[in-house]
Parts: C-alpha cells; sequence; structure tokens
C-alpha cells in the first residue's frame, strides 16, 4: 500500500473548474482527493489560494504543490498516492495570452499532459479524463460542432496545444491502454470564474462604472456552460467505459451573442454598461456551439442552467467577494 491509499489525483485543483471538482467529490464520495497545482503566476495566485480554503484542511484531500511538467515528481506522486483516477484540468488557458507566449502553452499543455501520461502508464489507472477545450474546433469546422466530424485548425496556439495533448492521450490508449477519456469544455463559467475572462472582467467594468472592452461587434456567439452541468459531465465519465478512447463535447448546445450577454449582466447587476468597442482579435472564432448528442448518448448529460440563471449565481459570488 502507498502513503495514503487509493487516490483521486485532480490536477489543477486550486483553479476555477479543478476547486469544483474537489468540492463535488467530497460531496459525493469518501475516497481521498489529490489536489494538485503549482500556484503559477498566470493570474494572482491568491485567488487560487482562496479557491481552496474551503477543503485545504479537510483531511480527506492531500495538498500537492508541484508542476505537473516534472516528470520525477509525477511517478513519485502516482506511486505514493496510488492513483486511480486522474482529473488532468491543470492548464495554461486563454486564446489572446497563447499567440504572445507560445511556449509556455507548448510546455503546460504538451508536456505536462505526456508527463502525467507516462505517469499513468508506470504506475496504471481506472480513468485518465482531460480537460481539452473548445477552441481545438478551428477554421473549417462547422457548428454545430461534433467531435468526429471535421475539426479544422486551431486558430491559436491554446488551440494548438489542447488538440495536440488530445492526439498524445489518445496515442497513450491506443498504444498502452491508459483509459483516457477527452473533454472538450464550452465556455464555462460560474462562482470562482478566472479573473482574465470576458463575464468576470464585463461583471468588473459595469459594477465599477468603468469602460467595458468589447473585441470587435458584440456579434461573436460562445456557448455558455455553467460549471454544475460540466461537473455533471465529468463525473459520469467514472461510470461510463464507453467514453474511454473518445472526445467528447461537454457544452450547453446554446450558443449566444457576447452583446446579448452584456444585457443578461446589466439585468443581473441592475446597472447599464459603459461599452468601449476595440478592434477584433486575431484568433477567435465567430462561434463555438457544442453538438451534445455524443455526450447525451454516452454520458446521459444534460445541461440544466439557462444562462440568466447561471449569471444570476455568478453575480451573487461576485458582489459577495467585492464588497
Amino acid at each position: 500500500m502507498g502513503v495514503y491509499g487509493m487516490s483521486i489525483l485532480i490536477t489543477g485543483g486550486a483553479g476555477f473548474i479543478g476547486s469544483h471538482l474537489v468540492e463535488r467529490f467530497l460531496r459525493e464520495s469518501s475516497e481521498k482527493i489529490v489536489c494538485l497545482d503549482n500556484y503559477n503566476d498566470y493570474y494572482d495566485p491568491a485567488i487560487k489560494r482562496k479557491n481552496v480554503t474551503a477543503f485545504e484542511n479537510n483531511p480527506q484531500v492531500t495538498m500537492v504543490e508541484e508542476t505537473f511538467c516534472n516528470q520525477d515528481a509525477m511517478h513519485r506522486l502516482f506511486a505514493e498516492c496510488e492513483v486511480k483516477e486522474v482529473f488532468h484540468f491543470g492548464a495554461y488557458a486563454g486564446v489572446r495570452p497563447s499567440i504572445e507566449r507560445p511556449h509556455l502553452y507548448q510546455k503546460a499543455n504538451i508536456e505536462g499532459t505526456l508527463c502525467l501520461l507516462e505517469a499513468a502508464r508506470v504506475h496504471p489507472v481506472e480513468r485518465f479524463v482531460m480537460a481539452s477545450s473548445s477552441t481545438v474546433y478551428g477554421g473549417g469546422a462547422e457548428a454545430p460542432f461534433k467531435e468526429d466530424a471535421s475539426i479544422g485548425v486551431p486558430l491559436s496556439p491554446y488551440g494548438a496545444s489542447k488538440r495536440a495533448a488530445e492526439l498524445m492521450g489518445l496515442t497513450y490508449h491506443a498504444l498502452h491502454e491508459v483509459p483516457v477519456v477527452c473533454l472538450r469544455p464550452f465556455s464555462i463559467y460560474g462562482p470562482r470564474l478566472r479573473p482574465d475572462l470576458a463575464m468576470t472582467i464585463f461583471t468588473g467594468a459595469i459594477l465599477e462604472g468603468k469602460p467595458l472592452p468589447l473585441f470587435g461587434d458584440g456579434s461573436i456567439r460562445r456557448d455558455f456552460t455553467f460549471i454544475t452541468d460540466f461537473c455533471d459531465g465529468v463525473l459520469a465519465t467514472r461510470d461510463c467505459p464507453e467514453a474511454i478512447g473518445q472526445c467528447i463535447n461537454l457544452g450547453h448546445n446554446h450558443p449566444v451573442e457576447i452583446r446579448k450577454l452584456i444585457e443578461i449582466l446589466e439585468n443581473a447587476l441592475g446597472v447599464k454598461a459603459n461599452i468601449e468597442h476595440l478592434d477584433a482579435v486575431a484568433g477567435e472564432m465567430p462561434v463555438t456551439h457544442a453538438d451534445l448528442s455524443k455526450a447525451q448518448r454516452l454520458l446521459g448529460y444534460a445541461p440544466k442552467f439557462p444562462l440568466a440563471d447561471g449569471v444570476a449565481e455568478f453575480v451573487a459570488w461576485f458582489r459577495e467577494i467585492h464588497r
């Protein structure tokens, strides 16, 4: 037996999605959790430290501060904690920053994923669920995006790094029988949303009466998906052997124009936005739209939160932390 007994490893466990996932596991099971995060400075590490306050002292959780790009450390971690399931949600995210710092994305998203896959090859696991991204769909992909149709060429180094990570995972499944499931999240939002994402930036600007930066004319459409719905889909992969070796969309199947999102935020906040129109940005898809038929068939996935309801929860959290 390892030092801790059988464990579930969640990478990026101090991040927005990872911290929600840790809490969800704690609510629904008595299994040991390993929360891995290196608290990098992509955004303020203090925010991530705050994300884990609800569970960092929970005896069910082992907190590990380390990068998954350290191969030796990952081999040790898998052995000592007897990792039986991996939920790999740590990554460098964001389209625009990836255009400015592509090497960072290659290192974390491709090489880091490879280090974890290698650890899972040497220390076999029951599941290796990895977060990919809707940005793997690029020029030439037809909306709604189907996982097994032509997905085109990614429009950013971020999308390319996530597609490369998927392919590495699927290769390790084919070659070494690592039980990989690739999930493609679509614009996940909710309490604890990252500070660099549009919904957080817009909400702050509206509340503070500052100019709200809108790139392009606001006609870009995004398939906003509430964090609770997304976690439902993630957990459903544990009981679905047919999901192994597959890429699966987890979205909402209801794309909304960014200008409509601003209206919904204005209604939830009771304040009008002061919009500052900026030039459109290269690398952004005009629409993201998840076809959910595969997720529905394999995982029984059916998102329940309408955008207005999810935004209301997000806004309540945002007001609370900015009081």
